[in-house]
Formats: C-alpha cells, sequence, structure tokens
C-alpha cells in the first residue's frame, strides 16, 4: 500500500467513524498526538494500536511534542514533568559536561514515557538561537544563545531519545529564533542579512545535519526569499536547507493549519510539497481540513519515499536503563540550576 505524503492528528481520545474511514481510504504516512488526545495511558496507547491497524501499518509512525517545560503534551497526573530546555543551557555555562547528561538523561526519561505507549517519534530537539526582542514562542524553550552550545545540547538530547528507541524531529530548520512573532497567529518576516543568519541561527543546524527527520520554520527571511516563508521557499529549502545545512533527511512542514501561512488549506498544501518539502503535517483534528490536505498531497514516491524509509529504519531497540536511578540523578543535576 502506497501511502500519502501528509501526517495527521485526529480529534479526540478514540477515533470516530469518520476519522476511520478518512484514514483507510486517504493513507496518511504518520499520526501526531495531542493533549486532546491524552487521557490515561491504557487510552493513549489503545488509541496508538487504533491508528495503525485502521492505517494497516504495524510501523507507522506516531508522534507527540515532548519537549519539558511549557511544551508537555503529556503530564500529571499519569507523567512527570521535565524541565525546559533552559534549565539544560543553564547548566552547561556552569558546566558543560553536567548540562549534556541532563539533556540526555532528561531525553532518556521521556523517551521510555513514549515507548510505554507505542509512540515512536517526538519533535525535539530544537535548534533554534533566539535573540532578544524575538517573540516569546520558542522564549525557554531553546537551548541557549550561542549556535555551539545549542547544536551541544540538541545532539545530547537527541542521543537520549535515540537510546530510548525513539526518533527525534530536528525544528525549527533552518531557525526560528528571530521570529518576532508566534506563527500560530501570523507570519513574521527576519530581515537579518545572509552572512549573520549563516553564523548563528544555521550554523546551530549544521552539526545536526545527519538527524533522520526535520521540520521547518513558518519564517520569512527576506534576504534570501522576501516573498515566502522557509516552509513554502523553494529557495530556502534547496539553497539553505539541503544545502548550506547539508541536512538530506525527511523533510516536514509546520503544522500546515498555522496562520503564518497563505491561502486555504489546499494552497497551502500544494505550495508545502511544491517547494520541496517531502511531507506535509496537519494538526487540529479537523476533519474538514484534513481531506483538503489528502487531496492535494501527493503519493510518496521517489526521493521522499526512500527518505521516509530511511527515517524508520534509523529506529533502534531501546537499551536497557534505570528509570528510577536516572530520573534521581536528572533531578539532582537539575537542583543544581536553582542554586545558581
Amino acid at each position: 500500500m502506497t501511502n500519502r505524503a501528509f501526517i495527521t492528528g485526529v480529534f479526540g481520545f478514540e477515533l470516530t467513524d469518520a476519522e476511520r474511514d478518512f484514514i483507510r481510504a486517504e493513507r496518511p504516512w504518520g499520526f501526531i498526538l495531542f493533549k486532546r488526545n491524552v487521557d490515561t495511558p491504557d487510552q493513549v496507547s489503545a488509541l496508538v494500536r487504533e491508528c495503525r491497524s485502521i492505517a494497516g501499518q504495524p510501523d507507522a509512525p506516531v508522534l507527540i511534542d515532548q519537549e519539558g517545560g511549557r511544551v508537555q503534551r503529556l503530564g500529571p497526573p499519569h507523567w512527570p514533568v521535565y524541565p525546559a530546555g533552559a534549565a539544560f543551557g543553564a547548566l552547561y555555562d556552569r558546566d558543560s559536561q553536567l548540562g549534556l547528561t541532563a539533556a540526555r538523561l532528561s531525553a532518556r526519561l521521556i523517551a521510555a514515557d513514549l515507548v510505554d505507549l507505542g509512540i515512536t517519534v517526538d519533535c525535539l530537539p530544537l535548534a533554534d538561537v533566539p535573540v532578544a526582542g524575538a517573540d516569546a514562542v520558542i522564549g525557554n524553550r531553546a537551548y541557549g544563545t550561542d549556535p555551539v552550545k545549542v547544536a551541544a545540547i540538541a545532539r545530547a538530547v537527541t542521543d537520549g531519545l535515540e537510546q530510548g528507541g525513539i526518533l527525534p524531529i530536528l525544528k525549527h530548520i533552518p531557525g526560528h529564533g528571530r521570529a518576532t512573532a508566534d506563527t500560530h497567529f501570523q507570519l513574521p518576516t527576519v530581515d537579518t542579512a545572509t552572512s549573520e543568519l549563516e553564523r548563528t541561527d544555521f550554523a546551530a543546524f549544521r552539526p545536526l545535519a545527519d538527524l533522520p527527520m526535520a521540520m521547518t520554520a513558518h519564517v520569512v527571511f527576506s534576504a534570501l526569499d522576501p516573498a515566502q516563508p522557509a516552509t513554502t521557499s523553494a529557495t530556502i529549502i534547496q539553497q539553505v536547507i539541503r544545502n548550506s545545512i547539508g541536512f538530506q533527511g525527511l523533510l516536514m512542514s509546520d503544522d500546515v493549519s498555522m496562520n503564518a501561512l497563505a491561502g486555504s488549506i489546499a494552497e497551502r498544501t500544494r505550495a508545502i510539497i511544491s517547494a520541496g518539502c517531502d511531507m506535509v503535517l496537519h494538526c487540529n483534528g479537523k476533519l474538514d481540513e484534513m481531506r483538503e490536505v489528502a487531496r492535494e498531497a501527493p503519493e510518496l514516491t521517489g526521493e521522499a519515499l526512500e527518505r521516509a524509509k530511511r527515517a524508520l529504519a534509523a529506529r533502534k531497540p531501546p537499551l536497557p536503563f534505570d528509570r528510577v536511578a536516572g530520573r534521581a540523578e536528572l533531578d539532582a543535576l537539575i537542583g543544581q540550576v536553582g542554586t545558581a
């Protein structure tokens, strides 16, 4: 069975009959979960199993945004709270090795939570490099403001996820840190010179170009393409993401339903694929929009299909891990930040 080049959300705790019919007919490559899909561990596991069963794909990727801090779809009372990315950056500034250890541990613990539920992909790490005056949508989710430090912590997070059997998604390529607006609501334009972007924003992504998947930024970089955000810019995807940064993995859009993008959902979907993204991500669970995406998303073929296959093949079984000891060590390390 050939999948179509999109990842879909669903609306609630379980699939509706209409969603089941949609999944069978339209063949999404994968699924993404949000808080609206999360109640108890048993319920989440059942939803994951049913998505795969209806799709007829036992290995269909199931994604979630589980960063820690304020972006954490799984939380109390059934799942623990994890630190925001900035905590690892603060610890790194005191002792770089301790900062990397904490980042790796947190991601390894998150991976253990996800594997228990059958979730196989985390939308993490971030390599965004924020600047003063930028919108708070990234804020303390970022690991720092130095691209070398950001890349190092992002690599540690990647290692923790992969050791736990979870595939990472690098975001938001080629950089969301300078955005002066929240892309959920409007389109930001960055007027920084290309030379400065290469030195800072793009530089944080280059050491991570080997990751299996990445998610684009709905951000205009006027020095490179004044008309289109990175997500729908063939210039930025080819010249920056594929060439300058060197990322050759599976490239997916950020959520196609965000208000940063112009036009209908169908028009946005066509623009995303035309620009060179391999996969369209649709998150809000609205079935009418899901149908628009499905109508416009092509079948997954050619190089996009090969990238998708390579991404899934990169997932390894979890390594042995003592969760109790790991959590105790993480808490002790993060506790040092509070005493700085």
